[in-house]
């Protein structure tokens, strides 16, 4: 989506991240994604939306292990914003380049709904393209 709201945070790789496989754990991409995501909602103003968007869909190519005490960065942007969810592409990148690149799909539903609710204007406007 030309013009999409993206943003890029840095993290460590912890202790806490890794598996006994010495590498990052495959839960932790998404924590990382969901870091960037309260990051891009903050910087516009939309963290009120945390508990209206449960996660319905995720995808993830892991390229590269990420080991303990790397810096990661991970680049997360609104792929596509339709009536009642959206869709970010997200890239975690260590030292060697992409480890992990992937999709996640959000709904918006109010805490009580039991189905999805279309995205208010203001959401879309700030979401969607400039």
């Amino acid at each position: 989506m030309a013009d999409a709201p993206e943003v890029t945070i840095e993290r460590v790789v912890e202790w806490h991240d890794t598996d006994a496989a010495g590498h990052q754990h495959h839960s932790a991409v998404l924590r990382w994604v969901e870091a960037a995501e309260a990051e891009l909602m903050r910087t516009h103003g939309l963290d009120w939306l945390f508990g209206r968007t449960p996660r319905v869909r995720h995808e993830v190519d892991y390229r590269a292990r990420l080991r303990f005490g790397e810096t990661v960065r991970t680049r997360l942007w609104v792929a596509a914003i339709g009536r009642t969810s959206l869709r970010y592409a997200f890239e975690v990148h260590g030292p060697q380049g992409l480890a992990a690149q992937g999709h996640v799909v959000i709904a918006h539903a109010e805490p009580d709904d039991e189905n999805a609710s279309p995205w208010p204007p203001h959401v879309r406007a700030a979401l969607g393209p400039s």
